[in-house]
């Protein structure tokens, strides 16, 4: 039985590419919120990107550097977002 993939609207689709291509943003966080696996998001970014950025943010994605998965993560942190990131409607850090 195949599994369906959520459809997105275009702001999702867009948000799930950036948190793609943002290095600390694990591939379980995107499944967390949207539905993703990684085997989706790669095949999302290569119908989305260019060619040539596709290539490389793969390139980035696979080297020793990436922190993609939560298991190369440091176990220290477990969470999605920075801890002074408010709520994603109200995002913006306070004057100190």
């Amino acid at each position: 039985m195949k599994k369906l993939v959520p459809i997105l609207n275009e702001r999702d689709t867009n948000r799930v590419i950036e948190m793609a291509w943002e290095d600390r943003t694990p591939f379980e966080s995107i499944y967390y919120q949207f539905g993703y696996t990684e085997a989706e998001v790669i095949k999302l970014m290569r119908k989305t990107l260019r060619l040539s950025s596709f290539k490389l943010w793969r390139k980035r994605v696979n080297q020793g550097v990436s922190l993609k998965h939560q298991k190369k993560r440091s176990s220290e942190i477990s969470r999605f977002k920075c801890s002074r990131q408010r709520t994603i409607s109200n995002n913006y850090i306070s004057k100190r």
